[in-house]
């Protein structure tokens, strides 16, 4: 009899309440890529969702590469959303996220700071924190794992 079949990675699926979570988000999301068009802003909805490519850090390693995997970021309970140095066209130019962070403010908001490769980012102010990222396809793999050289 043949023994099970590989085991399928599990997707992720992370909900955002406190600035604890943030930081977890942020290690996931780390070196993720999207395109600006995938940036979407609902002023109406108090809604901001993102579609990336994430590295799955959590994945298997190889030594060289690992997985991507589609994954869609959406925070609510938005009051204001301000960007630098993004630019809304092209709608196919990659941004990098680098990383996300949390300032608390008057309980329970505070401002998201969404830093991407090259200087850019997004702010984005919220009435609480109020967020999910969750992993929306299979993996596939890439033969480059994302690198960081420490000075």
């Amino acid at each position: 009899m043949a023994g099970p079949g590989p085991l399928r990675p599990q997707p992720l699926r992370l909900r955002v309440e406190d600035a604890d979570d943030v930081k977890v988000v942020s290690a996931a999301l780390q070196d993720a890529i999207a395109k600006v068009g995938d940036i979407s802003y609902e002023p109406a909805a108090r809604r901001l969702t993102i579609a990336l490519n994430r590295f799955r850090w959590e994945g298997p390693q190889r030594a060289r590469g690992g997985q991507r995997i589609r994954a869609a970021l959406q925070i609510g309970s938005i009051l204001k959303v301000q960007a630098r140095r993004i630019r809304r066209d092209p709608k196919d130019a990659v941004v990098q996220l680098l990383s996300v962070d949390f300032t608390p403010a008057e309980a329970p908001g505070g401002l998201l700071l969404l830093s991407f490769a090259g200087g850019a980012d997004l702010r984005v102010q919220v009435e609480c924190l109020d967020a999910v990222l969750a992993d929306v396809s299979q993996p596939w793999p890439t033969p480059r794992a994302p690198r960081h050289d420490v000075d």
